[in-house]
Formats: C-alpha cells, structure tokens, sequence
C-alpha cells in the first residue's frame, strides 16, 4: 500500500527535475519587446529566448568589431537589448534596409529573428582586460536578412 502511494510521488518529483519551459513573454502581436528579451536571457543565460523581437532603435555604433543596434541611448543599460551584426554585414543589412544611413535607423522599429542570450562584457584599457565587468543582452546575427522593418 505504502510503494502505490510512493510511486506517484517520486515519479512526479522526478519530472520536475528536468529543465522547465516556459511560453517567452510576448506583445499582444506575439513579439517579444526589449525588456521581456532582457528579463528572460535572465532567467536562462544558457538557452536564452528565441523569437521574433520588436527593436525601436535608440543608438547605432558601428566599431571595427561590428555593428550594434541598441534599443536604449545607453548601451549598458540594463533593459538594452543589442543586435549585433559582423562587420562587414552593415552595408548589406543598409542595402535591405532602403540604403538608408545607419544613423538613420534611430527611432525606427525592427523586426529581429534570433535568439537572445546574456554576454558577460569585461572592461579593458589599452587592450588588456580587467576584473570589472557587466552583462548585456545580445541577440547575435549570422545574416542581415533577420532584421526588417516594423509595419
């Protein structure tokens, strides 16, 4: 009698060891906005979350390292979420774009396919790291044709 009332239970708490999904956050149109992107990366630095993000860009800032989109001015805020593209992917993700001048993208809304994931960014002078460091949500792209213009 005890085993029958026993093995419910152990057989529950075994499946709730296994890692658990949860639906992502989403607008009202099933996007998933900067901030949800922010909070569920959070939740899962390893997975991160996957979908399609609605991005008003707020700051464009292409370094020797690539392109960034930020949806807040101030890209280490804690709520940004950052596109980043290779390098030499700009000009034909601004060729997609109706040739439009990066800066140009400020205070317009994007549609990113990707998937978002938390990156530890260390601070370096000079070219040498340090011990200080923050965390930034990326969504990573292979290809520009996953960003397109809002409707």
């Amino acid at each position: 009698m005890r085993l029958a009332l026993l093995l419910p239970a152990l057989l529950l708490s075994v499946g709730c060891a296994h890692r658990s999904v949860v639906a992502p956050p989403m607008t009202a149109a099933g996007l998933i906005t900067p901030a949800e992107a922010v909070h569920a990366a959070n939740d899962d630095p390893r997975y991160g979350i996957s979908g399609t993000f609605l991005v008003t860009v707020r700051n464009v800032d292409l370094t020797e390292h690539g392109l960034y989109l930020n949806s807040e001015a101030d890209y280490r805020h804690q709520t940004n979420l950052t596109v980043w593209l290779a390098p030499g992917q700009a000009d034909t993700l601004r060729a997609q774009l109706d040739n439009l001048p990066l800066e140009r993208l400020v205070n317009r809304r994007l549609l990113v396919q990707g998937t978002a994931r938390r990156q530890k960014i260390v601070f370096s002078t000079d070219g040498i790291p340090s011990d200080k460091y923050y965390y930034q949500t990326q969504l990573r792209l292979n290809d520009p044709r996953q960003v397109r213009f809002a409707p």
